[in-house]
């Protein structure tokens, strides 16, 4: 009996069940590779058995590698990092062979004896490449569960061998959205898209699996490029077919990534060379890319910020020490878009929720958009028709607010008014006088909301980005007088909705919309310069960006850019830098009622469908387009730069507390250039002098937003980093 994996024989099938001790799922472990390869060992030696099944005696079959462990292999190894990286993947390959071999005599292919896998639930990265070199694969059709290889998304890919076998099973074109993308379908979806072959009954699925291996018999062992003669879908690269495709696969490669990813340009590189050879020497030229990638350091930078650091501040990193508190009744005031998104994250988390709102007919806006949810997410099969009936059950929508009477946690989420929100405090607080209370606003101070609660200790912000069903962070805002107690209430709050939190102290924007309105305003400033509105945005999207400034401000509204920038300056008063966004926002919405894509009208033409057209025509009679454009790298620097010393200003300011915060909220809220890990990785990976001769030269000809901070001009000094460690 081993730790990691379960082996027994069951009637002449050998059954290997994957459940990592102390974890709730699975993740490969150096331990986990040997005893893999030792079970598999067994179940070949052994005459009696004809067949193996692989499994999971957990609820999901994988979450995928523990990349602490390459980061420690890597760290242990010293300058001979790559090396002992290379013999780890070759090494995991040769396990995943042997179970691909079967056993069967090389030359004849004779003598195997088939696997086949078993997936419960969940299988991602190396969960789905142990499955691609088994012979058959089964899933079970549970609800939530997701298969696919999401390696691209943390700056890296498939390197077990899963992108070598995925383009040999489905060509590059059908490998290319789970190689490219990392898309993750459901179990049904998977078998359509041809990444596995059969759908159960959870209830069947071990039964059907061992069946399958118990009759399947020798001819079944044998993969198809392991058989004569075998060619690949779509062609090889020297054939006419093969050829473009491949050039297809290239501009796709550069048209997803935009040549900002090191990892999208490894894999295609390692589907390339490895198309030109044999199966066994494909696998050695990927894991050479794998390496290659891994010892890059943007792939260090993605894993530290979005797995390591990731990981642990959704364990509770930032959690003061206080007893467990779940939330059991949650009460949110508003049905907006933002409330019924709360309210409905909530829901699927098992937590009664009573929705409240003015009126009758603001009640019933913000059910129907719960409902509507709860119908997409039958749709995409994240839920079922009886856990739609239960989620709902579960709501509670009314104007009275005595119903939030028995609530533990009241979130606030109506108009952007202080007034407005302080009334509907004031009331949650009689109604719910032992909750803890939250504020969902985005730009109003915490502090000032605080005593329209009555009890400033248990108040907090606890800021979601839109859409909230959608976006992964959770920006828990402490006021001036908020208590550990409440930090700890909401931080458990977060965890149950499976979303990762930053906790951050309170100031005008707090941290993340404090570095989005640069952004968004360096963009705008560059068209009054007479900068082609193409550059601001490519210039962005080449750095990785998901969307550029300028649509930014078009998706979010440019009559409420407007509005911000108007109440900031009312509140700062003399403190407040004019800005030339300011007035080019002012004439887009006053004088020519562009509010944005909201009225279809905005930086950015758009048809009646909300279809973006082009960019409108009108922007060059505003600002006439400059004779002499700027280097695109100069774009560059001011819309990262401009960012990234807002960072560096909210840690110095002590806004943001640690930088390991600010560079996954950076990552997940905004979509900061993911390959550097975020606006610390980036000043950490050009090197904090060269950030600020950078700054320096930026101030000089454009203003002193770019001024290098202190603290930036102190790490310099001192040859420091940020990140005090690597990952």
């Amino acid at each position: 009996m081993t730790d990691i994996f379960r082996y027994g024989v069951e009637d002449g099938v050998a059954v290997i069940l994957w459940d990592l001790p102390g974890a709730s799922m699975n993740v490969l472990t150096r331990q986990g590779a040997a005893e893999l390869g030792a079970c598999v060992d067994r179940a070949l030696a052994d005459p009696e058995v004809k067949g193996a099944v692989i499994g999971s005696a957990k609820r999901d079959f994988a979450g995928g590698m523990d990349l602490k462990v390459l980061a420690a292999m890597k760290a242990e190894a010293g300058g001979n990092g790559a090396a002992t990286i290379f013999g780890f993947v070759t090494d995991l390959h040769a396990i995943l062979r042997k179970i691909e071999r079967g056993g069967a005599d090389p030359k004849t292919g004779k003598g195997g004896k088939p696997f086949a896998w078993a997936c419960p639930g969940t299988a991602m990265g190396i969960g789905l490449e142990i499955g691609l070199a088994c012979h058959r694969r089964f899933a079970a059709d549970r609800p939530g569960a997701k298969i696919g290889l999401p390696e691209i998304k943390v700056g890296l890919f498939p390197g077990a061998g899963g992108t070598t076998r995925l383009v040999r099973m489905l060509g590059v074109f059908g490998a290319a959205p789970f190689l490219l993308e990392g898309k993750t379908p459901d179990p049904n979806g998977a078998k359509a898209g041809g990444l596995i072959d059969e759908v159960t009954e959870p209830d069947a699925l071990l039964d059907a699996a061992k069946a399958w291996a118990r009759e399947a018999g020798e001819d079944a062992a044998v993969k198809p490029w392991d058989r004569k003669g075998f060619k690949p879908p779509g062609g090889a690269p020297y054939t006419p077919a093969g050829f473009q495709t491949f050039l297809g696969a290239v501009a796709l490669t550069h048209g997803k990534s935009k040549g900002a990813y090191p990892a999208p340009k490894a894999m295609l590189s390692a589907v390339y060379e490895g198309a030109l050879v044999d199966f066994d020497t494909a696998l050695r030229i990927e894991a050479r890319w794998f390496t290659s990638v891994l010892m890059e350091p943007s792939a260090e930078a993605m894993i530290r910020t979005l797995f390591l650091n990731k990981q642990a501040l959704e364990k509770g990193a930032a959690r003061p020490e206080a007893p467990p508190a779940p939330t059991r009744r949650l009460g949110v005031l508003g049905a907006g878009m933002m409330g019924s998104g709360i309210a409905y994250v909530a829901l699927l988390a098992g937590i009664d929720v009573v929705l409240i709102d003015r009126d009758a007919e603001a009640v019933a806006r913000g059910r129907a958009a719960v409902e509507k949810l709860c119908d997409d997410a039958v749709k995409a099969r994240r839920l079922d028709a009886e856990g739609r009936a239960a989620t709902l059950a579960r709501l509670t929508a009314t104007e009275d607010y005595a119903a939030l009477a028995g609530c533990d946690f009241v979130i606030e989420a109506v108009f952007e008014d202080p007034k407005v929100k302080a009334e509907a405090l004031a009331k949650a607080a009689a109604a719910a006088p032992e909750a803890f209370i939250a504020t969902n606003t985005s730009t109003l101070p915490v502090s000032g909301l605080a005593a329209a609660s009555g009890r400033p200790e248990k108040f907090l912000g606890v800021h979601f980005f839109s859409p909230v069903h959608k976006m992964l962070l959770v920006e828990v805002i402490r006021g001036r007088e908020t208590g550990p107690a409440a930090v700890a209430k909401a931080l458990d709050f977060v965890r149950q909705l499976k979303k990762t939190p930053i906790v951050v102290n309170d100031a005008r924007f707090f941290y993340a919309n404090r570095c989005i309105l640069p952004y968004v305003d360096e963009g705008l400033t560059m068209l009054t310069e007479g900068v082609a509105p193409a550059l601001v945005e490519n210039a962005a999207k080449m750095l990785g960006f998901p969307v550029g400034p300028l649509q930014l401000v078009d998706e979010t509204s440019l009559e409420l850019g407007l509005a911000i920038a108007r109440a900031t300056q009312a509140a700062m008063g003399a403190d407040y830098r004019e800005s030339p966004a300011d007035a080019l926002l002012a004439a887009m919405v006053e004088t020519h009622g562009r509010k944005g894509r909201k009225n279809a009208k905005g930086v950015y033409d758009y048809d009646e469908k909300g279809k973006r057209l082009g960019f409108w025509p009108g922007l060059a009679d505003l600002h006439p387009r400059a004779a002499t454009q700027p280097p695109v790298a100069e774009a560059q620097d001011r819309l990262m730069l401009v960012q990234a010393l807002e960072a560096v200003r909210a840690l110095e300011q002590g806004v943001l507390e640690d930088p390991r915060q600010g560079d996954v909220g950076a990552v997940l809220g905004w979509g900061f250039a993911p390959w550097s890990g975020g606006p610390f990785g980036w000043l950490d990976r050009i090197g904090a002098a060269a950030a600020v001769r950078r700054a320096e030269a930026l101030a000089a000809r454009f203003g002193p937003r770019f001024d290098p901070p202190a603290l930036l001009r102190e790490t310099a000094a001192a040859r420091g980093r940020f990140h005090r460690a690597a990952a």
